[in-house]
């Protein structure tokens, strides 16, 4: 059996960063494992044919949820990426860290050390603004952020639209406040997509001491006692690990991955045949993720994306793009948005995010006409859901509850966050290149059952699950991990992914999963320390 030091499970945002950080020190020996393949496709590295990625399917896995009366009795599908890079390389490439107030509210729940002030240095450590140096924005890091050098016509309508419905203006949603609308900031540069896998293992893949093997499933982890040992694949080869095994497989793989191993609630476990390493109800508990609406008008004239990429305005914007990497593939597409309260608070409760096209979804062919989508999203849902084993079979999917809706008040904020887009549509900069809309129907816009029946329909993940493997501190039963992401009840293994949210961050996660891993690397080589 190979030996390293360290192991670490899946190749995404956080898994980039932890293994380029764990073999800066050349006397260790580094094992990162991912399932998916080299992030190898060009349309990776586009920014704005990432959705071509998502269509092929081949760089990305489908987690299925039950289906469920509170969306209408449809299925929860919730896209992560499988590739290296994970999400970093198939996402919109937003950057966004969430409130103070989400790290605040952390450190509240016993998570000492997690407060804002603790993070944000470690945001500017990571970072690299291209446009922003202030005390709130890095600029040495090795993550490059900046603003894509395109911004589409109907993107600035809906900036204008909005700030004639009183939202204000906002240039920096990182800054010292996320309230307002603009344009995101970006993880690209020089018109490419900058993801973890460029921002962190391009340079660290070329070190002696670092393996990175692609394409290879675990199956579980391997235990003496209560330690950690190292994993098991699915084709039977065993790896070991002298210090520690970090899982970076993201807020839906991780949890399978520990109750299969034997960490998870032990009645469940052993109702599934597997040996108890440690009675960790936690595990697979406290899911939560950002869901959408997706709000769309035609438009009077042929100004949006529709059909831009398709025959000969295809072949000219790739042309446009290879010679000077600029034009509509340089940009991410959902280039605008913002943050706004709909339900009378001191913070934002939703994030609008803009699309200059009218999208499908995964169950839903795009409308064939030009226009554009507006969807908001909840940012801080009370709804919370389970990701549990369906035998132990490490090879069988996973039974998981999304428990959308779950919360009544989710379906009101969103109630609200869809007439507020309403508002925003109905504005003059808006009304004036849009005809009547497309979703919901022209019927439902003045009808709240109606639109409530709407948003039960349509309701779609954002792609940002988390809180599966919570950190919490001793006195909360169903914690996962403690404040350094050590797993409870066992020796050498740590979780440095979404799964460690104590609750769900308020807006798109890739920032926050990598300052996540940057701290647990710190932490692992002792660079940083939480105890007293």
């Amino acid at each position: 059996m190979e030996q390293y030091d360290y192991i670490v499970v899946g190749g995404g945002s956080s898994g980039c960063v932890m293994a380029a950080r764990l073999s800066e020190d050349p006397g260790v020996r580094v094992l990162l494992i991912e399932s998916g393949r080299k992030d190898s496709d060009r349309f990776i590295h586009i920014p704005a044919t990432f959705f071509k990625v998502v269509e092929k399917g081949r760089d990305i896995v489908a987690y299925v949820g039950e289906k469920s009366d509170l969306v209408n009795g449809r299925e929860s599908f919730v896209l992560q990426g499988n590739v290296l890079g994970g999400g970093s390389s198939v996402n919109a490439m937003i950057y966004i860290r969430g409130q103070s107030h989400d790290y605040d509210n952390w450190a509240q729940m016993g998570n000492r050390g997690w407060s804002y002030a603790d993070v944000l240095p470690v945001f500017r450590d990571l970072e690299n603004n291209m446009e922003i140096a202030d005390d709130f924005h890095g600029t040495t890091g090795p993550l490059h952020v900046s603003e894509t050098n395109y911004h589409h016509p109907l993107s600035r309508a809906f900036i204008r639209a909005a700030q004639q419905t009183g939202v204000p203006y906002n240039p920096d949603f990182n800054g010292g406040q996320q309230e307002g609308v603009g344009f995101f900031q970006t993880t690209t540069h020089d018109g490419r997509r900058w993801s973890a896998a460029i921002a962190f293992l391009r340079d660290a893949e070329k070190r002696q001491n670092l393996n990175i093997m692609t394409e290879a499933r675990v199956a579980r982890l391997t235990f003496e006692g209560t330690r950690a040992t190292g994993v098991e694949l699915e084709d039977g080869r065993k790896f070991g690990a002298a210090g520690e095994v970090i899982l970076c497989a993201g807020a839906l793989e991780t949890p399978r991955l520990l109750q299969l191993s034997g960490i998870g609630n032990a009645e469940e476990l052993k109702a599934h045949g597997i040996d108890i390493v440690a009675d960790v109800p936690g595990v697979g508990e406290n899911f939560q993720d950002h869901l959408e609406v997706n709000v769309q008008c035609t438009t009077k004239d042929p100004v949006s994306l529709y059909r831009e990429d398709k025959g000969i305005a295809a072949a000219k914007h790739m042309a446009q793009y290879l010679a000077f990497r600029t034009g509509i593939l340089s940009s991410n597409v959902v280039e605008s948005g913002g943050f706004v309260n709909v339900s009378g608070g001191d913070i934002p409760d939703v994030q609008f995010h803009v699309i200059p096209v009218m999208v499908g979804f995964v169950d839903r062919d795009p409308i064939e006409a030009h226009g554009m989508s507006v969807n908001p999203c909840v940012l801080r849902p009370q709804s919370r859901g389970t990701l549990k084993l369906r035998s132990g079979n490490p090879k069988d999917k996973p039974l998981f509850d999304a428990g959308s809706f779950s919360a009544p008040e989710d379906l009101e904020v969103m109630l609200r966050a869809t007439k507020k887009t309403i508002d925003i549509y109905r504005a003059p900069a808006l009304a004036s290149l849009c005809n009547d809309f497309a979703l919901p129907s022209p019927q439902a816009v003045n009808d709240d059952d109606a639109l409530r029946d709407f948003i039960r329909q349509t309701a779609k993940t954002v792609y940002h699950p988390s809180g599966t493997a919570k950190m919490a501190p001793d006195t909360d039963p169903m914690g996962v991990v403690d404040s350094e992401l050590r797993v409870r009840g066992v020796q050498g293994l740590r979780v440095a992914d979404a799964s460690v949210m104590p609750r769900l961050v308020s807006g798109n996660t890739n920032a926050p999963v990598m300052m996540i891993a940057e701290r647990c690397a710190r932490f692992v080589t002792g660079k940083e320390s939480l105890l007293t």
